[in-house]
């Protein structure tokens, strides 16, 4: 039981990492400064980074160790989830990216949409 635990945490991981790198091209295409890195070639961890402008930066951790999504603004952490709490928020930016930002267009409209 523990060993397929461990391989669909793994699959996890993975799925998640592959998403973090299409979400970091089509906000590039849209306009933002956002990078997502990966460390080898097992796609098992990535930092993912997004700048919505004014100071406003989006940090998302995925590792085996855990997951993480930091929120800051001027040098200072606003908020810091981790676990499900992290995918949500993940889940929310994805959302904005896909319905919000086609119907407006412009950057500054996740600025005003993401938690602050």
């Amino acid at each position: 039981m523990f060993v397929r635990l461990a391989e669909q945490h793994r699959q996890f991981v993975q799925d998640l990492v592959m998403n973090l790198q299409a979400l970091a091209v089509v906000l590039e295409k849209r306009g933002y400064l956002a990078s997502c890195y990966t460390c080898g070639g097992q796609m098992n961890s990535a930092s993912f980074m997004v700048s919505l402008g004014d100071n406003h930066l989006i940090r998302f951790l995925v590792s085996d160790y855990g997951i993480t999504w930091t929120e800051m603004r001027d040098d200072r952490e606003l908020m810091k989830l981790e676990g499900a709490e992290a995918i949500a928020q993940l889940q929310d930016l994805a959302n904005l990216v896909k319905y919000k930002i086609q119907s407006f267009g412009s950057p500054p409209e996740v600025n005003n949409l993401v938690s602050t």
